[in-house]
């Protein structure tokens, strides 16, 4: 794992109403960077995980909940029996944030151990 990822696990969310711009173009390459394998589009990253069956898969469900609730952002999260696709926006200001980055970067190293 890198130190830039590192430095994004190490962050927590800042409260976000609207009221301020999504990221640019060159702040979300940048980000975009710093994760791997997240996907990139319609103003929204995204990120499908696999699992061995249906327990590991709602075992992940699970975790990545007890992250958004400690960071209040939440993911959409489409479940299947052995995956789940976690996708990050941030609706208050229709697009992305540091937010999102954030909690994707927690979801990673969650994932890894």
């Amino acid at each position: 794992m890198n130190n830039i990822v590192c430095d994004l696990t190490s962050k927590q969310c800042k409260p976000c109403e609207g009221g301020v711009p999504p990221l640019s173009a060159s702040a979300v390459a940048d980000f975009m960077k710093q994760i791997d394998d997240w996907q990139l589009q319609d103003k929204q990253i995204s990120k499908t995980y696999e699992f061995k069956n249906y327990y590991q898969t709602m075992a992940f469900v699970n975790a990545v909940a007890w992250i958004s609730h400690r960071e209040d952002h939440h993911p959409d999260m489409l479940v299947g029996y052995n995956q789940c696709v976690v996708t990050y926006t941030t609706h208050a200001i229709g697009g992305l944030s540091e937010n999102d980055f954030i909690c994707a970067a927690k979801i990673d190293k969650l994932f890894s151990i």
